[in-house]
């Protein structure tokens, strides 16, 4: 096993908008944590790059207040869950297995998924090698790499940062990729859980971790699950930030078509981070979209 760091709680105090108590659960000598708010159908929102719980304090009251039990992890490496200290130790695979076990250990079914930036690849994993335990799939500014997909020249240039930044500025990165800038409280609630380069070996781990050729380690498990997605006849709907460089809404709009879906539905004055752009709208148009569902 690699070295791990574990971020101190106090590095998690006061920080805005965000006073829920966190869960724990050990996995394979791994702490990992999550919030768990709330009582009904659960419902499970994944986060991405750089990002961690904390993205999503805006968005889920709205459901939670709907009467569904919203479960919000944090991926391995991020947030309050451990962190192992060895880039190479984070993998697809890796990702996808860990993310995995929250439905059992939590005994989650008849869920949805609620996916964003790399909380996509892994979610939609989870989703089709568990479609038993998951009844519905929300979509935002994400997708499933395959080793075929063209990236952006923003999201080229993002990886190059990261290339060159073994001590990323995880809060610089989310204010970047905002429409709006979120503000300096925001930008260090980011930071909080990286206080030291050592802490950030999974954000810097992502960007090379996608797939450039259909021939790189994941793509073939990226094409596997983007087949079984664009058969998939379970409720789906998706969101896109109608200013998100990193990934366009032309994007979004190729993916709902390969997918046999409605073109996503735009959310204007949201860049990529649209959960701080705009979360208590999209908050409301999940809650909107879980109740027409379940009347449907």
């Amino acid at each position: 096993m690699t070295d791990v760091f574990r971020t101190p709680d106090e590095r998690f105090e006061g920080l805005p908008d965000f006073d829920f108590e966190p869960h724990y659960r050990e996995v394979e000598g791994l702490r990992l944590a999550h919030l768990d708010e709330g009582e009904g159908p659960p419902v499970v929102f994944w986060h991405g790059e750089p990002t961690w719980s904390f993205l999503w304090r805006h968005v889920f009251p709205a459901v939670r207040d709907a009467g569904y039990r919203c479960v919000v992890p944090d991926l391995v490496g991020f947030g309050r869950s451990d962190k192992p200290t060895d880039d190479e130790w984070y993998s697809y695979d890796r990702h996808t297995a860990l993310a995995a076990t929250l439905l059992e250990d939590l005994d989650l079914w008849e869920a949805t998924f609620v996916v964003h930036d790399w909380g996509g690849p892994i979610g939609l994993r989870v989703a089709v090698e568990h479609a038993d335990r998951v009844d519905r799939l929300a979509l935002m500014d994400t997708g499933v790499f395959t080793g075929y997909q063209p990236m952006s020249d923003a999201w080229h240039a993002f990886r190059e940062y990261v290339a060159k930044n073994h001590d990323l500025d995880t809060g610089f990165l989310v204010r970047r990729g905002c429409a709006t800038d979120p503000g300096d409280d925001v930008a260090r609630a980011y930071d909080a859980p990286f206080p030291s380069a050592d802490s950030k070996a999974a954000a810097r781990a992502f960007p090379p971790m996608i797939p450039l050729s259909p021939d790189d380690p994941g793509a073939e498990a990226g094409q596997r699950t983007l087949a079984a997605l664009a058969e998939d006849t379970r409720p789906m709907t998706i969101l896109w930030g109608q200013e998100d460089g990193a990934l366009p809404p032309a994007t979004g709009e190729a993916l709902a078509t390969y997918l046999g879906q409605e073109p996503p539905r735009p959310i204007e004055g949201a860049g990529h981070f649209l959960q701080e752009d705009k979360g208590h709208e999209i908050g409301a148009l999940l809650a909107g979209w879980l109740a027409s569902d379940a009347a449907s």
